[in-house]
């Protein structure tokens, strides 16, 4: 019996009728979308669950995207973020980028785009893991040889 695997990705916003839709349009393709309200709600389930990635509001009250963006790039490095705003500039989306992010959108971002950007991110998940596996199994193998 094949298993599928599942991409799994939090959905950070402060609009919840916003999170609602994109999580239900993001599940028709099975995808499995967690939501949180806020940069800290979304900082306590990165704790407790693992995602493929993050797709992240720029403009929220309390912890701010950017500075979300830090403390998950900080906590979670193999974790990729995808930014995303209606009120976004050149200038942020630049500084997003800078500061660990995969990539940034424009909202309302067309779903197929971002379910390219998603599989996009696991994907460098993946290669991020994997590529720290391997740097690490090569320690071990230099200290036994």
């Amino acid at each position: 019996m094949a298993h599928e695997i599942t991409t799994k990705v939090l959905l950070v916003d402060d609009e919840d009728k916003f999170l609602d839709v994109l999580s239900q349009r993001l599940e028709k393709h099975d995808v499995k979308a967690d939501t949180a309200a806020s940069g800290e709600d979304a900082l306590a389930k990165i704790k407790d669950t693992a995602y493929d990635a993050v797709v992240l509001d720029l403009m929220m009250p309390g912890i701010g995207g950017i500075e979300t963006l830090r403390r998950i790039r900080k906590e979670n490095p193999e974790l990729q973020v995808i930014m995303l705003s209606g009120r976004g500039t050149i200038e942020k989306a630049v500084e997003s980028v800078k500061e660990g992010a995969m990539d940034f959108l424009e909202k309302p971002a067309e779903i197929d785009t971002l379910l390219a950007k998603i599989e996009e991110a696991r994907h460098k998940k993946i290669l991020f893991i994997v590529e720290h596996a391997e740097e690490r199994i090569g320690r071990i193998w230099g200290r036994k040889a």
